[in-house]
């Protein structure tokens, strides 16, 4: 008995003591790729996605296995409006060629992605061919399907495959959606609509197909944030999916490339890349949250369009940063394509050839990617003033282009200037989904909602008598809008049926007890208060210092209206999450200073991992630490930051030894900051039983850390420390 109660202490000691590898769970970090498994991009996340049956030169199921057998659950992505899918759309599937079914804008010219790859129209025909897909990977063994980026081109809608499609649906002739508002509203709900019933149908097969297997595959669907398909005039169905029967959950697909896409501000458009992501995730989380739905947050260490490795870092910084201000997400996709990151070439200021991907940035990367596989859920929350929250709905999408009567929305300006104002004052601003008004979470913390339908309308007259109860219950409700575009009178059912509202908004104010001609005012409505204020938001934003009176409504109905304490101006966003400190100073804001922190901290940012006992944060810029003092089990020896992944078999602990292989791509620089009771006496880091050259191994007396470097290799180093 004493032997044994010996052996699960050691187990414990080996479990608690390894800080890094703590969380065993093998769904909580991901990255999808093509090629086939290479030591030169070998992320060591649990999870590899194996992107398409045609991909990568075919031969999937070869590919699932060099994966497989690297340790990694395989599960299987794809694109469901685009795709290696030539044998489709050239006639090889099924005898009939099918480039007809591709989305064509009003010139007569197919939207393609690729050669001989147009962006679709979801026939029954084509669900049917991309059934065999998801089919075939089933039966490879993976255990997730991804069917990605199910994207309507708002300018397309004029092939003959959509006019079939407008036909059915509707059962009228096909309206050219240039000809009218209405016609560019209905043309955009087709476009949902068709992606939502492509989802459900292949969903509903991958479930019934599993199942008979004695399984059940997982359904997951990786799309952009509704703030950028809105952007972008790309129509998907978004937050309905959240209540789709054999839907999992989502990949929230935000990234540099996202999120650089300019928003104005204070009448300046330009890219403001960390405020766009926390927004972009932000929306992400609010669809998914109220649902119990899962969700990976993806972000990029470069992007599709080529820019300088400089560009990719700094944006990377901020992208990141954005994505763990959320605490109540820990699972991540690490990075899309690694070999593009590993094995491609960029620009670097002032080298007229292109470069591979630094050591120096490789490192960072490989330390921020496998911090990830540590980063906790978190109650914390990000300091600031809490309860505020923006309306958003789906149909946001449906009315971006064409624009009609001079009517435009530069930049999505009837959102951002609602929310870039309020982030911009460093408040915490959320986003809420009108799909999930009826679900109880959804409005359960939010004091103050802000809401337009200048850039959105109501799909349903339920989504008011959600919001009219929770006025009455106590909730303030800013309403900003003239209420004048074009798509107000589209045929909806606040204008059918016995309705004859001229604007949506009326039938809201109706339920508050106000009248169509009463605006420009506060009204009590039960508990609660409504302010009507006949402005445009994009007026707050596109015109300088056009937020003043917006921020002291804003105040005036968060502190005296809904008795929420003092509203907080600041220009910086923390949060904490166990040891790991995220920091986010603003910029263009009335007090530009750099902040300040004490304490012990390892630089997350820094491929070097020093040990700074002061961190000055300038504006614009970011900050990832790792407070030593907060490291658990401070007596244990552990790794608390590297460029690699431990395996947590490997890990040994004596009393005077500590011993792990860690593993990372090869012809990479590794860099770790190791936790010890005491300066080492020896250190060797070997590969195949041979010693490695340790490019550093420097003692830190005041932290109790080591810092170690030495070479990657995909097969794992072994680390042995004595003291």
């Amino acid at each position: 008995m004493k032997k044994l109660m010996g052996i699960l202490s050691v187990m414990l000691l080996i479990v608690s003591a390894n800080g890094f590898a703590q969380n065993k769970s093998k769904q909580k970090t991901s990255f999808q790729v093509a090629a086939p498994w290479s030591a030169n991009y070998d992320v060591r996340s649990d999870i590899a996605m194996v992107y398409g049956i045609n991909d990568a030169g075919g031969n999937f199921e070869e590919r699932v296995k060099s994966y497989r057998d690297k340790g990694y659950e395989v599960q299987f992505m794809t694109g469901i409006a685009w795709g290696q899918y030539q044998d489709y759309f050239l006639g090889e599937w099924d005898g009939k060629n099918h480039l007809d079914e591709g989305q064509v804008m009003r010139n007569g010219e197919t939207i393609w992605h690729g050669k001989n790859v147009p962006y679709i129209v979801p026939s029954a025909n084509f669900l049917a061919y991309m059934k065999t897909h998801v089919k075939r990977a089933i039966d490879a063994g993976v255990s997730a399907i991804y069917l990605e980026e199910p994207e309507f081109w708002a300018r397309a809608g004029y092939g003959e495959a959509f006019k079939k499609e407008w036909q059915n649906y509707y059962g009228s002739p096909w309206m050219a959606q240039h000809e009218s508002p209405e016609a560019t509203y209905l043309s955009s709900k087709l476009k949902y609509q068709l992606y939502f019933n492509a989802l459900k149908e292949v969903f509903a097969y991958v479930k019934s197909y599993s199942e008979s297997l004695g399984k059940r595959v997982k359904c997951y669907v990786p799309t952009h944030s509704l703030l950028n398909y809105s952007s972008w005039q790309i129509v998907s169905p978004e937050a309905s999916l959240a209540n789709l029967e054999g839907m999992d959950g989502y990949i929230a697909q935000v990234w540099t490339g996202t999120s650089r896409e300019p928003v104005y501000y204070n009448g300046k458009a330009k890219e403001r890349v960390f405020e766009n992501a926390f927004l972009e995730y932000g929306s992400m989380v609010s669809m998914t949250a109220p649902t119990g739905r899962k969700i990976f947050f993806l972000t990029d260490p470069i992007e599709d369009r080529a820019r300088s490795w400089d560009d990719y870092k700094v944006n990377y910084e901020a992208t990141f940063t954005a994505k763990l201000l959320y605490p109540m997400v820990d699972n991540y996709e690490v990075m899309p394509w690694p070999n593009r990151i590993y094995n491609g070439k960029f620009s670097v200021e002032g080298q007229k050839e292109k470069q591979p991907i630094s050591k120096a940035y490789a490192t960072q990367m490989q330390v921020m990617v496998n911090s990830l596989n540590q980063m906790p859920l978190s109650d914390n929350k990000l300091n600031g003033s809490h309860g505020i929250g923006i309306l958003l709905a789906n149909s946001m999408m449906f009315q971006r282009f064409p624009t009609h009567a001079g009517y435009d929305d530069p930049y999505l300006s009837n959102f951002y200037g609602m929310a870039i104002p309020l982030l911009k004052k460093g408040i915490p601003v959320e986003t809420v989904h009108m799909e999930n008004l009826a679900n109880k979470n959804t409005l359960k913390d939010i004091k103050v909602l802000i809401m337009s339908y200048a850039n959105m309308k109501p799909l349903a007259a339920s989504y008011h008598e959600e919001l009219a109860k929770w006025v009455r219950n106590g909730g303030v409700l800013l309403y900003y809008g003239r209420d004048n575009d074009p798509f107000q009178n589209v045929k909806e059912w606040w204008n059918t049926h016995g309705n004859n509202f001229t604007a949506p908004s009326q039938h809201l104010f109706k339920l508050f007890g106000l009248g169509p001609n009463d605006n420009q005012a506060e009204y009590g409505v039960g508990k609660g208060k409504v302010f009507i204020i006949r402005k445009d938001p994009k007026e707050l934003v596109m015109q300088a210092n056009g937020d003043a009176d917006f921020l002291a409504n804003v105040k005036k109905a968060y502190e005296k209206d809904a008795h929420a304490g003092e509203l907080l101006f600041k220009n910086n966003f923390m949060l904490d999450r166990g040891p790991f400190k995220m920091v986010a100073v603003l910029n263009e804001t009335a007090n530009d200073e750099p902040l300040t922190l004490t304490g012990t901290f390892i630089d997350l940012f820094d491929p070097a991992l020093p040990i700074l006992h002061q961190k000055t944060v300038a504006p614009n810029t970011q900050a990832y630490l790792y407070d030593v003092n907060k490291a658990t089990a401070k007596n244990k020896p552990q790794v608390l930051a590297a460029a690699g992944r431990l395996d947590d078999a490997s890990v040994k602990i004596t009393k005077n030894s500590y011993a792990f292989v860690i593993k990372s791509p090869s012809n990479t620089v590794n860099a770790m900051r190791i936790l010890l009771p005491k300066k080492p006496k020896q250190v060797v880091a070997k590969l195949n039983g041979k010693n490695l050259e340790l490019f550093k191994n420097d003692w830190d007396e005041p932290s109790k850390t080591l810092l170690l470097s030495f070479d990657n290799y995909s097969e794992g180093v072994n680390v042995n420390i004595n003291w």
